[in-house]
């Protein structure tokens, strides 16, 4: 007879995320396993700060406060904890977290994984000298402390993917060759690690379901690597197949989807509904994974600073013309760099005064703190009276801060050193992969045949279409998606990378992949660069690349009638 599915929800998708996940997570439903996402490229700087500061720290925070208040409930329930808020630090939290049990009488067996911390020997491995060295781990770690009895698994970096695939992959008894079955479950985990995303979160269809409040989701893994996503009945948002796809199609870049356990191919996956709020993802074929590991890389970039102009009425351009030139000529040394954006968002003859705003933005970067500290700040805050008419600014100055740059690099996956630490102390090394397959593009699909010439009408692109975008350093990702095989066979043949240039022209000058899902009727669009040097850094109005998909949405181009009829 067939195991039992094993019952995984996430209740946080990054550190930051709904405080009171953890309690809706195990009061809402049956689980066994319940996760919790905390990391990511920034997280790690903010991480990283903590400790410099405080050597003991280097930890989600948060994630030790939702203990204090869940613990007894999760050990009740005989709920296991499996999470990434170990961040830098993982033994630190490890050891708090025995002390809450202690402190709350709450027996809880606290087990970690460690080895993802490269930063002691990061110029051996020729990484340089950064802030933080992070090894991406896989599950086979957090599959050892279950086996071996943990109630509460810590983790450091490991993918994100990996929170699912360590508990399937203990509780079935799956062996590390396992492609197929380990590829399911890294794909079940893509879907649940950014929470409610999944559930109808930030999902360009909102107003078709309740978005007020959506719920977290969870995934029902079957033995054989299939899954059932789901979520707590009574929770807000939805489950279908398009909120499913919306988290498919984020971060990604092509077909292969690679992992430190295995490489899932997202070409070959199926999702079907399965009832209401039940989307089944079944058919996902798995490969050996790559024989190196990605490693985030945290360096300090320098420091920034910036300040918001607000120019109302006649004149805008004049009047930031002046503004930059009384600005730059009142500096006294000029920044290593200089960013200035003059947003129009006014409107003539406003009946507001917001309405008739404009908004110029500018950003200094330096590698010295004083030279767009104070110096900055006042040469701003002089102009008040000296300058255009009307002036005032959103905010006023701050000093100079300090910003990291994220790089990825990889690094021979047996140079990591993958640890388990049990429950009882023992630690337990994990082998990487015997087998490996260096990661290549996958094969181009067939393309269906084009729409049949007809009547068009230009529209906004987003009456037909879906998209998530992201970031990962300093590349953006679009994730667009249709929602017909008609709609898909125009959308596949017209939005092309040149089209995508044409339509968002600051993306005009960057490299840009575009990779095909047919089985999902999506296509993914990898933009190089457009982001810097990453999150921290960049000087984009929207700098992890979060809205572009909807600015794509909201550009007109020309639609066959014949799928604005069939709309849904």
């Amino acid at each position: 007879m067939a195991a039992s599915p094993l019952r995984i929800g996430n209740a946080s998708g990054f550190y930051g995320d709904r405080f009171s996940a953890v309690r809706e997570m195990l009061e809402g439903g049956q689980l066994d396993v319940v996760t919790g996402d905390y990391l990511a490229e920034l997280t790690m700087l903010i991480l990283g700060r903590d400790r410099m500061k405080d050597p003991d720290l280097g930890y989600a925070k948060t994630f030790l406060r939702q203990m204090e208040q869940c613990l007894a409930l999760a050990m009740e329930k005989k709920v296991r904890v499996v999470t990434n808020a170990g961040g830098l630090n993982p033994v630190g939290l490890a050891t708090a977290l025995r002390q809450l049990s202690e402190r709350l009488g709450v027996k809880a067996r606290v087990a970690h994984v460690e080895g993802d911390d490269l930063s002691g020997n990061a110029d051996a491995l020729g990484l340089g000298t950064p802030i933080t060295a992070n090894a991406y781990l896989g599950a086979w770690g957090i599959a050892a402390c279950l086996r071996a009895g943990a109630d509460i698994v810590v983790t450091g970096r490991v993918t994100d993917a990996s929170l699912v695939v360590g508990p399937a992959a203990a509780h079935f008894g799956w062996r590390t060759d396992d492609w197929d079955r380990l590829a399911g479950a890294m794909v079940a985990g893509h879907v649940l690690e950014c929470g409610a995303q999944a559930t109808g979160g930030n999902y360009s269809f909102f107003t078709e379901l309740d978005a007020r409040r959506p719920g977290f989701p969870l995934a029902e893994i079957h033995e054989d690597g299939s899954s059932v996503i789901t979520k707590h009945p009574g929770t807000g948002g939805a489950v279908t197949v398009d909120t499913v796809t919306a988290q498919l199609v984020y971060e990604i870049t092509g077909a292969r989807y690679a992992g430190p356990d295995a490489t899932a191919r997202f070409d070959t996956l199926s999702l079907s509904s399965d009832g209401k709020d039940r989307v089944r993802i079944t058919g996902v074929r798995g490969e050996p994974p790559p024989p190196t590991v990605k490693v985030c890389l945290n360096h300090l970039g320098g420091y920034r600073n910036e300040s918001t102009f607000v120019l109302v009425g006649l004149d805008i351009e004049e009047k930031a013309r002046l503004a930059r030139e009384q600005l730059e000529a009142a500096l006294p040394r000029k920044p290593k760099e200089i960013h200035w954006t003059l947003v129009r968002t006014d409107r003539e003859d406003a009946p507001t005064e917001e309405q008739a705003a404009a908004f110029l933005r500018v950003v200094v970067k330096d590698p010295d703190a004083k030279v767009i500290g104070r110096a900055f700040s006042g040469a701003a805050v002089e102009l008040a009276l000296g300058s255009y008419p009307g002036f005032t600014m959103t905010a006023p100055p701050a000093d100079s801060a300090p910003y990291g740059v994220y790089t990825p690099a990889y690094v021979d996956a047996a140079k990591v050193e993958h640890v388990a630490v049990l429950p009882d102390g023992t630690r337990s090394v994990i082998p990487p992969s015997e087998q490996t397959l260096a990661l290549g593009p996958a094969e181009s699909p067939a393309l269906p045949e084009p729409l049949p010439a007809g009547p068009t009408r230009r529209v906004p692109l987003g009456r037909i279409v879906a998209a998530r975008s992201g970031d990962k350093g300093g590349t953006a990702n679009i994730g667009v998606w249709a929602r017909t095989d008609e709609a898909w066979r125009w959308l596949v043949h017209t939005l092309t990378s040149d089209k995508l240039r044409e339509l968002l022209p600051e993306a005009a000058a960057f490299p840009i992949e575009r990779h095909l899902f047919p089985r999902l009727r999506g296509l993914n669009f990898v933009i190089d660069g457009i982001l810097g040097e990453g999150v921290s850094s960049s000087t984009r109005f929207d700098p992890q690349g979060k809205a572009l998909g909807e600015w794509l949405r909201s550009r007109h181009i020309d639609v066959p009638e014949a799928l604005l009829r069939n709309e849904r």
